[in-house]
C-alpha cells in the first residue's frame, strides 16, 4: 500500500477527517489519511473493526461470519495484509487447484498446468473435466476465448445477463450448473442467470485468462478477527487515529466549517456525542449510507436501495474424527455448494467444516435443524469418511445482506466516490470500483476515497490562500 508523505507541510496535515465504518474499506481510508498527516477519527459501530469480515465466539470456538478467500490478483488486498503485518496469517496456493466433488464420484481435480501461459494453462484442466461430455468440453474451451474478448468496462456489458452470454456461445444447463456457477456463485453470489455480463467478465478475465497465477487462491489460516481488525487496530492507534468502536454513527450535517459527525452508543446505551470533521468518508452500506448522507447530496442515494442483497448461509459441522484431507472443495449439484476445513489446532482428533451457500435466497430463512440435517446429508454423499463420523455440533450463520445483488444494470446504480458535497466520500465494495463486491474491491475503494478527501483538503487550502 502506498504511503503519502506524512509531514507537518502536507496540505492536510491538522485536518480532521471522520471515517464511519471499521471493515476494509474504512481501514485502508484511515490508514492512507493518517499516513498523509490527517487527524482521523474512525467510527464503528461494532466493538471491533473487521465489517463484514468478523469473528466471535461460539462455545469456545471462534467462527467466522463468512468464508473469504482471495486470489493473487487481489493486489490491493495483498498489499493492505502486508501493512497490517498478517499477511504470513494467510496462504496462496501455489497454482490454481480445486477439487470438485459429485455425490457418488471421486473428487475431480480442476487445475491450472504450471508452465503455461495464459490461457493456455486452463486448457488441458477443461479438456479432460469430466463432469461435462467432449462436446460440453470443446464448447466450454471456446466460450472462455471468446470471454477474454469481453469488455468489463463496457455499460453495454453490464446491462446484459452472464447466462444469456454463455447460451448465445453454446453452453448448455450443464455446463453452466457443473462449470461457470463454480465460480460465478462464489465470486458473485449469484448465478450466472441473474449475473451481470460486465462483473463476470472481470472475474474471469482478470482471475483465470489474462495471467497465468491470478486466479491461485488464498485463504486465512487465522480466524478474521485476527486477520484484519486486531492488526488494523493495533496499526491504526500507533498511526494516532483515534478508534471509537461500539458507535454508532447517527447523522452527519454539514456546515460552513465542514461537518458535524453525531453519534451514540450502538446499543442506545451512551449519550450521543458531536463531532467536527474537515471531511468524512462513510465506508458503510448502501442502506446505512442512504440513511446518513444528507439530501443535498443528490437524489442518487434514492437508487442505491435498488441495489438490492444477496444472501450468504454457512452450516458449521464438527465431526468427532477427520472426513477429509482437501483444506477446501467446490461441490456441484449439491446443497453443499463449498466446503472449508476450518479445524483449529485446538481440536485434535476431530474436524470442524464449513459449507458455504452463496446465492442463498432460497435457504436464508430455512429452519436452522432443516440446513444442518440436509448439509450433513450432502457432506455424507460427497465425502464418505463422513458416513462414519459422528457429529458433535451443528450450527448455522446467516448473512443476509452478505453482498449487493450483482445483476445486469448494478454499475449505473453504484455511485462513485465523490459525492455533491465536497469533503463528503463514498466508500466500500458496492461503490463504482469496477470490481465485485469482494475484499478486493472494498481496498481499492478505500484507496479513491481517501484521493478524494486528500484532493478536497488540498482544493479547499489553496481557496483559503487565495482569500488572505
Amino acid at each position: 500500500m502506498a504511503t503519502p508523505s506524512n509531514t507537518p507541510s502536507a496540505p492536510v496535515a491538522g485536518r480532521d477527517v471522520c471515517v464511519v465504518g471499521g471493515g476494509l474499506a474504512g481501514i485502508t481510508a484511515a490508514l492512507l489519511l493518517a499516513d498523509a498527516g490527517a487527524r482521523v477519527t474512525l467510527v464503528e459501530r461494532r466493538n471491533e473493526l473487521g465489517g463484514a469480515t468478523y469473528s466471535f465466539d461460539h462455545d469456545g470456538l471462534v467462527v467466522d461470519t463468512g468464508q473469504h478467500v482471495f486470489l493473487r490478483c487481489y493486489g490491493r488486498y495483498r498489499a493492505l495484509l502486508e501493512r497490517l503485518g498478517s499477511a504470513d496469517l494467510a496462504r496462496i496456493q501455489p497454482h490454481f487447484r480445486v477439487p470438485v466433488l459429485s455425490h457418488g464420484r471421486a473428487p475431480h481435480v480442476l487445475a491450472r498446468t504450471r508452465g503455461l501461459p495464459a490461457p493456455a494453462h486452463l486448457l488441458p484442466a477443461l479438456a479432460r473435466y469430466r463432469l461435462l461430455d467432449a462436446r460440453e468440453r470443446v464448447r466450454a474451451i471456446a466460450a472462455a476465448g471468446a470471454l477474454r474478448t469481453v469488455d468489463p468496462d463496457d455499460a453495454a456489458n453490464d446491462e446484459r445477463s452472464f447466462g444469456e452470454w454463455l447460451a448465445e456461445h453454446g453452453q448448455g444447463p450443464r455446463a453452466v450448473r457443473r462449470l461457470w456457477d463454480l465460480i460465478t456463485v462464489a465470486a458473485l453470489n449469484t448465478p450466472a442467470q441473474h449475473a451481470s455480463l460486465a462483473l463476470a467478465a472481470r472475474v474471469f478475465r482478470t482471475g483465470l485468462l489474462e495471467r497465468a497465477g491470478a486466479g491461485d487462491i488464498g485463504r486465512p489460516l487465522v480466524p478474521l478477527a485476527d486477520l484484519h481488525g486486531r492488526p488494523a487496530r493495533r496499526l491504526l492507534t500507533r498511526l494516532g487515529v483515534r478508534v471509537a468502536t461500539g458507535r454508532r454513527a447517527e447523522r452527519i450535517r454539514p456546515d460552513v466549517t465542514g461537518f458535524r459527525v453525531v453519534t451514540g452508543g450502538s446499543g442506545g446505551r451512551t449519550a450521543q456525542d458531536e463531532m467536527l470533521a474537515d471531511a468524512v468518508v462513510l465506508a458503510v452500506p448502501p442502506r446505512a449510507a442512504a440513511r446518513l448522507v444528507p439530501p443535498a447530496a443528490g437524489a442518487a442515494r434514492d437508487d442505491w436501495h435498488r441495489l438490492g442483497s444477496s444472501p450468504i448461509v454457512n452450516v458449521h459441522l464438527r465431526y468427532d474424527s477427520p472426513v477429509t484431507r482437501l483444506p477446501f472443495a467446490a461441490a456441484v449439484e449439491s446443497p453443499a455448494q463449498w466446503i472449508f476445513d476450518r479445524t483449529p489446532d485446538s481440536m485434535p482428533g476431530e474436524q470442524y467444516l464449513v459449507v458455504s451457500i452463496s446465492a442463498a435466497d432460497d435457504t436464508i430463512a430455512a429452519p436452522a435443524a432443516r440446513l444442518t440435517a440436509v448439509c450433513a446429508e450432502a457432506v455424507a454423499g460427497l465425502l464418505p469418511a463422513a458416513r462414519s463420523a459422528r457429529l458433535l455440533d451443528a450450527f448455522v450463520t446467516r448473512e443476509p445482506r452478505a453482498t449487493f445483488r450483482q445483476a445486469p444494470g448494478t454499475r449505473a446504480l453504484r455511485p462513485g466516490a465523490a459525492t455533491r458535497i465536497p469533503g463528503l466520500v463514498l466508500a466500500g465494495a458496492w461503490t463504482d470500483t469496477g470490481w465485485p463486491d469482494t475484499m478486493e474491491g472494498a481496498v481499492r475503494s478505500g484507496h479513491r476515497a481517501a484521493d478524494v478527501v486528500l484532493a478536497h483538503l488540498a482544493s479547499a487550502d489553496r481557496t483559503l490562500e487565495g482569500t488572505r
